[in-house]
């Protein structure tokens, strides 16, 4: 299936970008999501007339998303999970977990935009988890896990 990005994917293309996908990747992910449009004459001639729009908006996406990551630059989030004498934690901390907190703290997070590619946390200390609130904006924050032995 070919598609017109757009916006800029991760691992995939920039906006304007006519990039060859999987029918179901296209179908059930990127056109519903708005990310791409499929690529006939019609919607190609309609993405020019409309490319400087495009721009536009996904320059405010990227300097809002710059926005929010100097708020959480050098940021510590504790979290307190029961855990053993061990340091092992009963259950762990997820992406939800993280965003849940991170709202609390007054940074709107989405628990989409928590990378965990080791998977959830499941000891006590200090971890590196990263956030992606744009293709272009990901950095790491530390998240201090906490234990709770009561």
């Amino acid at each position: 299936m070919q598609l017109i990005l757009l916006e800029k994917v991760a691992n995939l293309g920039n906006l304007g970008d006519v990039v060859k996908v999987k029918d179901g990747y296209g179908r059930n992910f990127l056109i519903p999501q708005g990310k791409a449009k499929r690529a006939t004459e019609a919607n190609m001639a309609e993405f020019e007339a409309k490319k400087a729009e495009f721009e536009k908006q996904q320059a405010a996406l990227l300097k809002a998303a710059q926005e929010r990551a100097k708020k959480l630059d050098s940021f510590v989030l504790e979290v307190t999970q029961k855990s053993g004498v061990d340091g092992k934690l009963f259950g762990s901390v997820t992406n939800f977990d993280i965003s849940e907190e991170l709202t609390k703290a007054g940074h709107e997070v989405n628990k989409s935009e928590i990378r965990m590619p080791d998977g959830p946390l499941k000891t006590v200390g200090e971890h590196l988890v990263s956030v992606a609130l744009h293709a272009d904006v990901v950095f790491d924050i530390t998240v201090k896990v906490l234990g709770d032995t009561d």
